[in-house]
């Protein structure tokens, strides 16, 4: 069997009919677990940005029977793992502990997600921890471009909101809205299991119908987020900070869903203009100009169509002429493809490196989690290397047409406006609007 033929985890089902993974591998003594609850940020309520995230967090801030302290006292005596991600339209529970605390960590993971007691003092807390944290973001000019590009491009659909929430509707969310959120959503209905280690299918089955006993009894959610409607033309949003030297620079439009028949071609297409070290746009804009010591263009995947982005760092007297280049950069690959060539190249390139995709038990195991919560195509990591290999260049430049035409551009700036406004506002040809915001806007 090849390296990139491996068989897929194996399927369990809980009691109650709940999917599980298993990715058994018994070289070391380490299992990790994942609990998948299907909702996530998508979920938050109007004006109530960051709630899901705010109820994960108190998940391990007091139980029924420890509190928060001796939640991670447990969880450090047992020299184990615990971390909550929250994504739009997932939230996962990542644990990692050595095989023979397997049996403890179980149900000390049982106490955190079944008997949560959202204590009020720790409520409040966390509130001012998210609010302080919040303001320190700003210190992040990466983290104002990221939040700016996702509100411009797509506003108010859920992609816009991001997970942490603002300051606004942190300070607006109250305990018993957590209370109600975590009842209707952190049920055994809405949940699917993974596994990989050194665990079996049968072990697997018998630690997810524990898990599965704790929680309480529920209805499975639907997913709500629907494909965004974004508006056209090239907008720039500057957002201003004082005495920035560097400045930010992220371009991004709708990109590609992975059931677009033609999501694959552009991957290759989108690797070539910015996915390696020997990309078009590390070439020109590093090597040759020595303007950004780092530049990438991404393809983003989500439930729903998502992001195609392209960044730099440029120091602030290099902004204007980068975002210059950066946008012909874009025109040229969409007028005028990427050649054979360069397709014969990132095939490879991608072939090859797909072996390290795969090359643990926890990164197979992953794979088969996010076509469950993404809803991707059922072969879309099985199948990719086949994908990559049979894909023409004529379907990554019919990609590149259909897909990313440079008419439709949302331009992202941190930076000083006294220092390079005017500069900027001359890089990017035929803007259709341009909006200064501050970079502590709520």
């Amino acid at each position: 069997m090849s390296r990139h033929a491996l068989p897929p985890p194996k399927k369990i089902s809980t009691k109650l009919g709940r999917t599980g993974y298993v990715e058994t591998d018994d070289h070391v003594p380490l299992v990790s677990m994942v609990v998948a609850f299907h909702t996530g940020s998508s979920q938050d309520p109007d004006g109530k940005d960051g709630l899901a995230r705010l109820v994960c967090r108190m998940l391990r801030r007091g139980t029924k029977t420890l509190n928060a302290h001796q939640v991670e006292d447990a969880i450090d005596r047992l020299g184990a793992e615990l971390a909550i991600d929250v994504a739009a339209s997932n939230v996962t529970v990542h644990v990692q502990v050595i095989r023979r605390n397997l049996e403890p960590l179980t149900a000390l993971l049982c106490d955190i997600l079944g008997g949560p007691i959202f204590d009020n003092g720790e409520f409040e807390k966390l509130k001012r921890e998210t609010a302080a944290e919040l303001v320190e973001l700003r210190d992040s000019d990466k983290s104002l471009a990221q939040i700016a590009l996702r509100r411009t491009l797509f506003g108010t659909h859920t992609f816009g909101r991001g997970a942490a929430g603002r300051l606004s509707t942190v300070s607006a969310i109250n305990r018993s809205d957590i209370e109600s959120f975590y009842a209707k959503h952190f049920n055994r209905s809405n949940v699917t299991y993974g596994f990989s280690g050194d665990i079996d299918e049968n072990e697997a089955t018998r630690v997810a119908n524990q898990v599965e006993n704790a929680l309480r009894g529920g209805e499975a959610i639907p997913s709500n987020i629907t494909v965004p409607k974004v508006d056209g033309g090239r907008r720039l949003v500057f957002v201003d900070k004082p005495d920035r030297t560097q400045t930010q620079l992220i371009l991004g439009r709708m990109g590609t869903s992975p059931h677009d028949a033609d999501h694959i071609p552009l991957v290759l297409a989108t690797a070539v203009f910015g996915g390696t070290f020997t990309s078009r746009m590390m070439r020109e804009i590093r090597s040759k100009r020595g303007w950004s010591y780092g530049t990438s263009a991404r393809l983003s995947i989500e439930r729903a169509r998502h992001a195609f982005t392209m960044g730099a760092f440029p120091a602030a007297a290099d902004a204007a002429p980068c975002l210059n280049l950066m946008v012909a950069l874009l025109e040229k690959l969409v007028a005028d493809g990427i050649t054979p060539r360069e397709l014969s190249f990132i095939q490879k390139y991608m072939v090859r490196s797909h072996a390290f995709d795969i090359d643990t038990a926890q990164k197979r195991l992953h794979q088969s989690l996010e076509v469950d919560l993404l809803d991707l195509p059922a072969d879309y990591h099985s199948g990719f290397v086949q994908r990559v290999k049979s894909s023409t260049l004529a379907e990554a430049n019919e990609a590149l047409k259909a897909r990313i035409p440079p008419s439709d551009l949302v331009v992202i700036v941190v930076g000083t406006k006294s220092q390079i406004y005017d500069d900027i506002l001359n890089a990017v040809p035929n803007l259709t609007s341009a909006e200064v915001v501050p970079f502590d806007r709520d």
